[in-house]
């Protein structure tokens, strides 16, 4: 049996490119039309927060009125507050849930799976429904309060939910529970992946669980921790789905964040203009976190190649 053989320079890595051709075509295609999308809209919304729109975009130019009238008002001024109180404990203590699942888990304990399962069974729920289920627990005439009192304490006030200096924190406690599997998970993979030498040795030195957690394994995670902390920050910054279904801003304005400003002014006041120009202010404050963190990575990834 003759076997036909091409010898033409080029022909197999073509022959290749076009069996290839459905596999680029599903890749590529959805994600240039993305990026085309983003791109494109971004500098709509830039171009809209510039000009004097209201219902309807209109061409014109009242250069940074959009924006000074933005950061002048009281609803901004409270967004940006809440957005500083729900950021910082929402990372932190999500952070630290995350860690302590993490470490639980790592002792091998019984049931790991069934545990892991459950922990992170709530990155399967959206946060309109996370929203929607803990504003029922919450709610003083139907949740927490109300059981706690017909089982005889009658005094008991869990009423965080209608209160105007407590009601940030219950979007915190939804937040948490909603977003603690991820960062056990991250954690528990870094654990894992911790050099058995480097735990070998420190036995070895009479170190003991703790001195060993605080200097030899925790260290090494600080990659992981960063990560982290920047993709958490970014969903402080991006909420609005979870608050929305929550609270919807209230009492009052007393949860207002960024997002819920954006949409109140583009759809609820048809102010385009201010609201496109409160959106550019997030994605300011966006890119305040991501763009240090991208030069993090390069210079991780520069002394890694060095080295």
């Amino acid at each position: 049996m003759t076997i036909a053989v091409s010898t033409t320079p080029g022909q197999p890595a073509a022959a290749d490119w076009v069996r290839r051709l459905p596999e680029y075509l599903a890749i590529w295609v959805p994600l240039l039309l993305s990026a085309a999308h983003l791109i494109a809209f971004t500098l709509w919304t830039i171009w809209i927060s510039f000009t004097p729109s209201t219902l309807v975009p209109v061409s014109g130019w009242v250069g940074l009125r959009n924006y000074s009238s933005v950061a002048a008002s009281r609803n901004w001024q409270i967004a940006l507050d809440n957005l500083l109180l729900f950021g910082s404990a929402f990372v932190l203590l999500s952070l630290a849930t995350g860690l302590i699942l993490a470490i639980l888990l790592d002792q091998r304990i019984r049931g790991e799976n069934l545990l892991r399962s459950i922990f992170l069974y709530p990155l399967a729920v959206s946060f309109v429904v996370t929203g929607t289920v803990w504003s029922w627990l919450l709610n003083p005439g139907l949740g927490i309060q109300k059981l706690v009192r017909d089982l005889g304490w009658t005094s008991f006030r869990f009423d965080w939910l209608i209160d105007r200096d407590m009601a940030i924190w219950t979007i915190v406690i939804a937040a948490i529970w909603q977003s603690s599997g991820f960062a056990m998970a991250l954690f528990l993979a870094g654990l894992r992946s911790v050099d058995a030498d480097l735990i070998k040795a420190a036995q070895i030195d009479g170190a003991g669980p703790i001195r060993m957690y605080r200097r030899v394994i925790l260290p090494t995670l600080w990659p992981i921790t960063i990560t982290v902390i920047v993709i958490q920050l970014q969903f402080a910054i991006s909420t609005f789905d979870l608050v929305r279904a929550l609270t919807n801003g209230g009492p009052g304005i007393a949860t207002q964040l960024p997002a819920l400003v954006v949409y109140d002014l583009m759809f609820q006041r048809s102010l385009l203009g201010r609201g496109a120009a409160a959106a550019v202010l997030m994605l300011l404050i966006l890119l305040a976190v991501l763009l240090p963190y991208a030069a993090w990575r390069y210079v991780q990834r520069r002394r890694a190649i060095d080295a």
